[in-house]
């Protein structure tokens, strides 16, 4: 039996924002993560073996009401929908890994497709990264290199997708499928291969794509990568080798130096967010604001991590009610908002509830949005 989750049909008019937050399909072993990492290795294994690295670092962060599950039970992934439809989350922008033709950590949302369950809006992102070994402190080796083969490979992929495309939970702007790409600058030929895809989207039946990249504010046209919208990420210019220095706009963002052996970087969270909802007018096309809960990514990283300090319900509050606001003239189906994230449980970001806070992230979601 499907679960049906209670969703209107439309958007309403009274709602303030279309949140959608991105949601990691990682929690459940593989076969290429018992190779790398050990047998029966998921993402839990990093959460639950975090230790803390400086006076007041909360870690471990424990996962509360959904408690550590496997994404392989469906009643694990209708629990998730339930929860967010209840605190105003629209849907989930899943991550999707495509390497050549090779997928991986697919069968969560292979089974979100085929089953129709859970009854709950959903999207796509392609994280089209390499994979490293970064988790064991070995950042150069190359656990699988993201290729771009060329056009029989654009065209399998997109084939493949075509079935989430033309599902009626798929979330669409003005109509078309909406799809989010994690590093559109690393793609060759971005724009021939995007309008590759939106000419198989007519043929098909469809009314196009709305492809949106992730920029951390290095995408200068937009356009010449083929894209119809960027999404702001400013919190990955944090992670990037002397980036906060030589942004243009000179942030400070308050670093804190009480640290030993060299890290983690740490960030007070409440001057951290003055930065993360640039003017969304000086974009030469629709600019989607994206928001962090929190984030401490030491489970994956230790000392290379960085650990945005003292989060709370209430400053999360406040950044929501600027990336709001920042949409807030927009026509309904445009007014877009992404959360990172739903569940990344080992970046230290994440709606879902965890001991220390339990709903209150979500409360605070529902009080904005509606």
């Amino acid at each position: 039996m499907k679960a049906v989750i209670n969703m209107p049909e439309k958007i309403s008019k009274k709602k303030a924002a279309r949140v959608i937050a991105f949601y990691l399909p990682q929690f459940h072993p593989t076969p290429e993560n018992d190779l790398w990492w050990g047998k029966g290795f998921t993402e839990w294994t990093n959460v639950a073996s975090a230790k803390p690295l400086f006076k007041g670092h909360e870690q471990p962060v424990i996962p509360a009401d959904l408690g550590f599950y496997d994404l392989r039970l469906p009643e694990t992934r209708v629990a998730q929908a339930e929860m967010a439809a209840a605190f105003g989350v629209e849907g989930f922008c899943y991550w999707h890994y495509w390497f050549a033709g090779r997928r991986m950590l697919e069968r969560p949302f292979n089974e979100v497709l085929s089953s129709g369950s859970p009854d709950f809006p959903f999207c796509l992102g392609w994280a089209n990264h390499s994979w490293s070994g970064v988790w064991k402190n070995e950042p150069h080796r190359v656990l699988i290199d993201q290729t771009y083969p060329g056009e029989g490979d654009d065209r399998a992929h997109f084939d493949y997708l075509l079935t989430a495309f033309r599902d009626h939970r798929y979330m669409t702007v003005d109509g078309k499928p909406l799809f989010i790409i994690f590093k559109p600058t690393d793609i060759p030929d971005a724009k021939r291969r995007f309008d590759l895809w939106r000419e198989l989207a007519l043929k098909a039946g469809l009314k196009g794509l709305h492809i949106v990249g992730n920029s951390m504010l290095d995408i200068k046209d937009p356009a010449a990568l083929g894209l119809d919208a960027v999404l702001i990420s400013t919190l990955g210019i944090i992670n990037t080798s002397n980036a906060i220095a030589n942004q243009a706009s000179r942030i400070t963002w308050g670093i804190r130096r009480k640290l030993s052996l060299g890290g983690p970087r740490v960030i007070e969270y409440a001057e951290a967010i003055k930065h993360f909802i640039p003017d969304l007018s000086q974009f030469s096309c629709d600019a989607y604001p994206c928001v962090y809960p929190n984030w401490d990514d030491t489970p994956r990283k230790g000392r290379r991590g960085v650990v945005l300090g003292n989060s709370t319900p209430a400053l999360f509050e406040a950044l929501l009610k600027d990336a709001v606001g920042a949409v807030g003239d927009r026509a309904d189906d445009s007014k877009l908002v992404f959360v990172k994230s739903w569940n990344e449980w080992a970046e230290g970001n994440h709606l879902e509830p965890d001991t220390k806070w339990g709903l209150q992230y979500l409360q605070a979601l529902k009080r904005v949005v509606g």
